[in-house]
């Protein structure tokens, strides 16, 4: 599976290359990211205590309020935003942030991102080309 290239659906333009934070579960960057650490606060959550600063960050589907968007955006302007997003499939709340914090996005891969990719693997996200590689297994 090493080098292995998947098509998906840009949402936000970019390129990006590094260690995958992929969570099971939903994330809201309001209320369940501090924005002035990156660190996911959400009591419960099962990244709860990772930070998502400089990392690819999958994850299903964003949840939670409008103000998520601006949370992403507070992120980027404080350098602990992810490197890049993955999701299943993209809601417009996290659609809407990555946008306006520059950060790039996919979704729709042609196979499910959380199976195929685990914490810690080297990925590459090239949003532009709508491609993600997977580049190494386990660098953690």
């Amino acid at each position: 599976m090493i080098g292995i290239m998947v098509k998906a659906h840009r949402v936000s333009r970019g390129k990006a290359q590094g260690k995958a934070l992929v969570s099971k579960s939903p994330i809201s960057f309001f209320g369940s990211v501090n924005p002035d650490t990156g660190v996911i606060v959400e009591k419960g959550h099962e990244l709860e205590g990772e930070t998502v600063a400089g990392k690819i960050l999958i994850f299903p589907i964003g949840k939670g309020s409008t103000g998520g968007s601006f949370k992403l955006y507070e992120l980027a302007y404080n350098r602990k935003a992810p490197k890049a997003i993955i999701n299943v499939r993209a809601d417009s709340v996290i659609a809407i942030g990555a946008i306006i914090s520059n950060v790039p996005m996919v979704d729709r891969m042609e196979e499910n991102p959380i199976e195929l990719i685990q914490t810690g693997d080297l990925v590459e996200v090239d949003a532009d080309k709508e491609t993600v590689i997977l580049l190494k297994k386990g660098v953690e």
